[in-house]
């Protein structure tokens, strides 16, 4: 081969190696996924005031829901809410089919173990409710030995459990556990305070009453998945902007008739 052919292919092949690397350097980067604008909520509609199914609109509603939706126009998502089991909640987080839940969930050491949680945005305690003429359960002590409904996978479920001899029925809804202790198949209720009074309020007051002083004091919290901590941060902050701006303030007298 002469020497004025070599020169020429090696000229080509030169040219060839820098269009393939101009190639590679204009090679664009995949862009980002864009931030998702929906928050999916998982509750269970069972626990008013803070949760329920209104019966002429079939829209969820509630202090909780009215929360959690204010939550979502802070933030700027639009919130989808999905009723389940109390007990589901803590799975769904964890499988990913929910990003947060908003259930009147007490914030607990062992629920810590599982998911985040925001910071407390309502305080609770656990009250018991008896028929209205009950005159013999006045505390905690007088329920040994009784029957006794809970809310499965409350906390009044585990505080109902420490009670000596007592036998606990436990319900899917806090509304059967009402209906048992009208029906007379149970002594008493333990469960969350204001759930307790919304009841009698809403004329469960005819058949039941409260008994004693509050057992304990609760905080609720909004939870998200273990590995999700931005999201907590996230709510954390519109639910401070939120009582800024007077909103939250707005949604508790709506619910409880007085300010936090």
């Amino acid at each position: 081969m002469q020497k004025k052919t070599m020169a020429l292919l090696m000229s080509l092949m030169l040219l060839l190696a820098l269009a393939l690397t101009g190639c590679g350097g204009d090679k664009k980067e995949a862009p980002k996924k864009a931030e998702s604008k929906v928050l999916r909520v998982g509750t269970n509609a069972a626990f008013a005031p803070f949760e329920f199914q209104d019966e002429k609109t079939k829209e969820y509603a509630g202090f909780d829901m009215d929360l959690i939706r204010a939550v979502g126009k802070q933030l700027g998502m639009e919130v989808q809410i999905a009723n389940m089991s109390f007990d589901g909640l803590i799975p769904a987080l964890d499988a990913g089919n929910i990003d947060a839940a908003v259930s009147g969930m007490t914030i607990t050491e062992e629920r810590g173990k599982k998911v985040n949680f925001t910071k407390p945005y309502y305080t609770s305690g656990l009250s018991i409710l008896v028929k209205k003429d009950n005159e013999t359960i006045k505390d905690v002590k007088d329920l040994e030995g009784k029957k006794l409904a809970v809310q499965i996978g409350t906390t009044g479920a585990i505080e109902a459990k420490k009670v000596k001899n007592a036998t606990v029925r436990e319900f899917n809804e806090a509304s059967e556990a009402f209906m048992e202790l009208r029906n007379g198949g149970v002594d008493a209720v333990l469960n969350d305070l204001p759930v307790n009074e919304y009841y009698l309020v809403q004329g469960g007051k005819d058949v039941a009453k409260t008994a004693g002083k509050p057992l304990t004091s609760e905080h609720y919290g909004i939870a998200t998945a273990k590995k999700n901590t931005e999201l907590a941060g996230k709510i954390d902050q519109a639910i401070e902007a939120l009582k800024k701006n007077g909103e939250y303030e707005k949604i508790y007298v709506k619910w409880f008739g007085r300010k936090p």
